[in-house]
């Protein structure tokens, strides 16, 4: 089931496409296309069976060092999105319906997303993006409602600098925790939420003063550490996404992405971004990248469906990583707005 609320603007944009240059569009269209194969749709088959099992009976997913937490279950929501599942229908209806219901619940009176157990700005961002994913499919009222209040208050914390750091106050900033509010901005956007443009213009700057020109990479704060293949990843993956695709950044960027693939740093929470990065550059990086992930990913799958690799340093454990498998895995399926082309 595709998400029904691009149904609309897709129409439209057909319409308005000159008869004269269909025949380019899909020759583009089809020389992107990657498909996603056998192997990798049987392996993240498996993947959401083991994490339908790892759900708490709230609708939380936890890791050992975050128990009952908004940004593991909003990883684990989003794997199951990424393959079409909606709330309440077919098979993982059920299971979503509960994360959704979970994740509404960890809203407090001010808009932060973080639950009874606490959080950050991370888990905010995250569980912002998930709800305005299910909003897509969903268009159920109460989510609408925790979006905008969690959306003003990403808003509200902005620092000086453009970026935004663990709590949901105006003060310091670094290119992990901004772009994660950036995301859950580009998301609630889509979800017909307004957000200024010099909101995400200040976002941006601030993202674009990280990059380190002598490597090509981004680092954590502006000349503050070296550049590491997460960051460069999600650098490259948000700048995509907010239009930016012809700044200077992106070329060298890329280039980083590729000399660093197997980085053990963040391994995971790098492909997350890496892959989505990729996708919109399209073509054949695209295609190489994901033929070299699914090499990758697929023998690292455990015979009970989990992923969990311990050379993810700095990484989460077993139900983040299959979420983020596959999330990877499942980029040609296409169905999350928030990735789309």
């Amino acid at each position: 089931m595709r998400h029904v609320y691009l149904a609309a603007p897709l129409l439209a944009l057909a319409a308005a496409v000159p008869v004269s240059s269909a025949p380019k569009e899909k020759e583009k269209e089809k020389k992107d296309e990657v498909k996603m194969p056998d192997n990798a749709r049987k392996a993240t088959a498996r993947g959401l069976a083991w994490l339908a099992k790892q759900q708490n009976s709230d609708g939380s997913w936890s890791e050992a060092r975050y128990p009952h937490n908004p940004a593991i279950t909003a990883f684990a929501v989003l794997a199951f999105l990424s393959q079409g599942h909606v709330p309440d229908q077919g098979t993982y209806g059920k299971e979503l319906a509960k994360a959704q219901r979970y994740l509404l619940s960890c809203a407090r009176d001010d808009g932060y997303l973080v639950g009874t157990r606490g959080g950050n700005m991370y888990a905010h961002a995250m569980a912002s993006l998930a709800l305005a994913e299910l909003w897509g499919v969903t268009q159920d009222k109460k989510i609408k409602t925790v979006l905008e209040k969690a959306t003003t208050l990403v808003v509200g914390a902005q620092s000086p600098e453009g970026g935004w750091r663990y709590s949901p106050c105006p003060s310091g900033a670094d290119v992990s925790v901004t772009i994660m509010q950036v995301m859950a901005l580009r998301a609630a956007k889509n979800a017909g939420i307004h957000v200024k443009d010099e909101v995400m213009k200040k976002a941006i700057d601030y993202v674009k003063s990280c990059w380190d020109e002598r490597s090509g990479g981004f680092t954590y704060q502006p000349r503050n550490r070296a550049p590491g293949f997460a960051r460069t990843s999600a650098g490259v993956c948000v700048l995509y996404l907010t239009g930016e695709h012809k700044s200077k950044e992106i070329v060298p960027a890329i280039k980083f992405m590729k000399d660093h693939f197997d980085a053990s740093e963040h391994y995971w929470y790098g492909h997350y971004y890496a892959s989505h990065a990729m996708h919109q550059v399209g073509g054949k990086e695209w295609k190489d990248w994901y033929e070299k992930m699914n090499k990758e990913f697929l023998p690292m799958q455990k015979t009970d469906g989990s992923w969990e690799s311990f050379n993810d340093r700095g990484g989460s454990g077993p139900v983040y990583q299959t979420s983020i498998a596959i999330i990877g895995l499942s980029v040609p399926m296409n169905y999350l707005p928030i990735f789309q082309r």
